[in-house]
């Protein structure tokens, strides 16, 4: 009777690796499409002129399009609208938009190659985007980039689970190669090979 349930186990197992591992590469397509997009849009914005970007605010403006033209909404555009065009953020947004996509498309490939190495650097590098998206979100009163600080949160947890996971499973085909057969198969694992 005790084999049913231990044969199950592996079974739950089996199921649970399988949510996980879709689950973060779902993540992983978001986030490359995300980085693609931030890159599209960092070129875009690099050469849009300031007179298309202050007349389709006007135009969201004036046709109600965010509520009252008066309202929190219209008044928070038109106050990103002059920043956006003075200099200073249409600088960071092309910059950041630049850096942010081209990261995330280099660590998306890294890790849909299961690069074992691009896992620690995914995790720290999107923790430093969190920290810097909160922080400019605090200073600019963003209201996107807090959305996206959670969004990267719930990469670097899932960007996490599949690097333990990853790890125990090269740990255990490392022992059942047997005694002898891990140090040269390690570099080839951890080079994506």
């Amino acid at each position: 009777m005790a084999e049913p349930n231990q044969q199950n186990q592996p079974n739950q197992e089996n199921q649970q690796k399988t949510s996980t591992d879709r689950l973060f590469r779902i993540a992983i397509t978001l986030k490359g499409l995300d980085g693609a997009v931030q890159l599209v849009g960092a070129l875009i914005l690099a050469f849009i002129p300031a007179t298309v970007v202050t007349g389709f605010a006007h135009a969201v403006i004036t046709r109600d399009l965010l509520g009252d033209p008066s309202g929190t909404l219209a008044r928070h555009l038109e106050l990103a609208t002059e920043h956006f065009v003075s200099g200073g953020t249409k600088t960071f947004a092309v910059a950041y938009l630049l850096a942010h996509g081209l990261i995330k498309l280099l660590l998306v490939w890294a890790l849909a190659r299961k690069w074992m190495r691009a896992y620690p650097v995914a995790m720290v590098v999107l923790g430093a985007f969190v920290v810097y998206e909160v922080y400019r979100a605090i200073n600019t009163h963003s209201i996107a980039l807090p959305f996206f600080a959670a969004l990267d949160a719930v990469i670097i947890v899932l960007v996490y689970r599949e690097y333990r996971q990853l790890r125990r499973e090269r740990a255990r085909q490392r022992e059942s190669d047997g005694p002898g057969a891990g140090s040269a198969d390690s570099d080839s694992m951890d080079s994506g090979s």
